[in-house]
């Protein structure tokens, strides 16, 4: 019979232990719990982290899209602080959304329905490529104050004032349609794409919807809302 190599048993344990963080969110799961779900002793566990703390951090990256997994084990724990800063660092940030970064920087273009639809594209690819590190993070902020301070109070807060701002710089110039509030505007859309692009996985009827319909009919419904026809405006 094959031995599991260190590689394959950590992977192995980073998948139980993200079925359970996202189950029960990070305060209520145990490692008990983590190694049952893995079909292991609780010592096991500690052969690849030193503590609860360092499998979530290490769980978190791999959500997040950090593949490499560590070759020192245990993993040791996280400073103090350090993981709330890692997330801090690593949600909605403009950065990694380009196409909002480029047009809150810029001049309002010449098609701005295109530049509508780039951004909610862009948008709804990156809470889709991470979903279930966002779903770590809404279970686990349910009773981890300092963490639901920062996820949503912080980061989200900021994403939803920066889409606020893009809406005001374009429906001012009259090259987006007008809201009665920027605010609320911004949060439709974010919850609009939230739900296809990730809440929709943990439904009893998600299936009934496929990966490209979701993605399609979302950003058809966000662009006619929030955009003139640029065709019927030049008279075609």
């Amino acid at each position: 019979m094959r031995r599991s190599q260190p590689g394959e048993r950590l992977s192995q344990l980073l998948d139980a232990a993200t079925r359970v963080f996202m189950r029960l969110g990070y305060r209520r799961a145990r490692v008990a719990g983590i190694a049952r779900e893995m079909g292991v002793a609780p010592g096991t566990v500690y052969l690849y982290v030193e503590s609860k703390e360092a499998l979530f951090a290490l769980v978190l990256q791999r959500a997040l899209g950090e593949e490499d997994l560590p070759a020192d084990l245990p993993v040791p724990s996280p400073a103090l602080g350090a993981l709330l800063e890692y997330v801090r660092r690593q949600c909605f940030h403009t950065g990694q959304l380009p196409a909002l970064a480029q047009a809150l920087a810029g001049e309002p273009p010449a098609d701005a329905r295109a530049e509508f639809e780039a951004i909610i594209r862009e948008l709804y690819a990156w809470i889709n490529q991470r979903w279930q590190a966002l779903q770590l993070l809404a279970r686990s902020a349910e009773d981890w104050p300092e963490l639901a301070d920062v996820y949503y109070h912080q980061e989200r807060r900021r994403l939803i004032q920066v889409l606020t701002d893009y809406l005001d710089r374009r429906i001012g110039p009259r090259r987006l349609r007008s809201m009665p509030d920027t605010v609320t505007a911004a949060r439709l859309i974010l919850e609009t794409i939230a739900w296809f692009a990730y809440h929709r996985y943990t439904d009893r009827d998600a299936s009934l919807i496929s990966e490209k319909m979701a993605r399609e009919t979302v950003v058809t419904v966000l662009v006619n809302a929030f955009t003139f026809d640029e065709a019927k405006n030049r008279g075609v």
